[in-house]
């Protein structure tokens, strides 16, 4: 049984690509990290003796920190954290653990160079629709929470890319973009290594609506309805990713929680 400040693999996935997942804070020494360099979705990589140059950004949020085996290092690091009142859990069996239980885990060797904020820097066109929300959805929830997105006109993402350091997406003749009949979206899910039932269930929604194929998902046309209202309700490209992401994070927990579930009137008594 896990200790009251220590979370179970399984725990921490039903958290992972929410909105309100902790934020996750992996602490292994290089050797480990060199020796299997993947990350659990959404974490970063910290020094476990150098947990003071993460207060300020945690303040009001919660943490997992994890290490190798969930000993020494993440339960000192977490503990380092409770001191300064963010609330901080370990990771029960850390690292090994979550690689034993088969969960996702992010290929840190296909993550764009980062910034000089420390996170990773997006470009793509302007006045999103479907992947390029979708998109950085994904990479929020799954990659990297603190990843930046620039919205730029057509012909100048390249450019801006070049410029700004940043990596290009869903453009045509680069490397995150679509492969055949595939999306995006698609391409991120599998480059990043992070597929699973309830995400490969949203890919195939996303495919429909951002390729004109309806066929393949019942759910595609009602997400090209809502995306397409939402380009009009906003000017904002941010304003309007942000507004998008409510819809996806609730496509996702359909996904993955409620797929069985239907609705119908008059009601069954007792059933709301």
């Amino acid at each position: 049984m896990a200790s009251p400040t220590e979370i179970t693999p399984t725990q921490l996935a039903r958290l992972v690509g929410t909105p309100h997942a902790p934020v996750l804070i992996d602490v292994r020494i290089q050797a480990d990290f060199d020796a299997d360099p993947y990350l659990i979705p959404g974490a970063v990589r910290l020094r476990f003796d150098d947990m003071d140059r993460c207060y300020e950004t945690l303040r009001g949020q919660s943490a997992v920190v994890y290490c190798q085996k969930g000993l020494k290092l993440s339960q000192g690091a977490a503990a380092l954290l409770r001191t300064k009142g963010i609330p901080a859990e370990t990771l029960e069996g850390g690292h090994v653990a979550w690689r034993t239980a088969g969960l996702p885990m992010v290929d840190t060797a296909k993550l764009p160079m980062a910034a000089e904020t420390g996170h990773t820097l997006w470009v793509t066109r302007h006045r999103p629709k479907i992947d390029r929300i979708a998109c950085p959805w994904l990479i929020r929830r799954f990659v990297d929470p603190q990843a930046q997105f620039l919205f730029v006109s057509p012909g100048q993402v390249l450019n801006v890319a070049d410029k700004f350091a940043a990596t290009a997406f869903d453009v045509e003749n680069v490397f995150w973009s679509h492969r055949g009949d595939t999306c995006t979206f698609d391409t991120m899910i599998m480059e990043f290594g992070i597929g699973h039932e309830a995400l490969d269930r949203l890919a195939t929604i996303v495919r429909g609506a951002d390729t004109n194929r309806d066929d393949l998902a019942p759910e595609s046309a009602g997400l090209l309805a809502a995306s397409l209202g939402l380009s009009r309700m906003y000017r904002d490209d941010l304003e309007q990713m942000e507004a998008g992401f409510l819809l996806y994070d609730a496509l996702y927990r359909w996904a993955r929680d409620a797929t069985d579930e239907t609705h119908g009137w008059p009601s069954a008594v007792g059933v709301s």
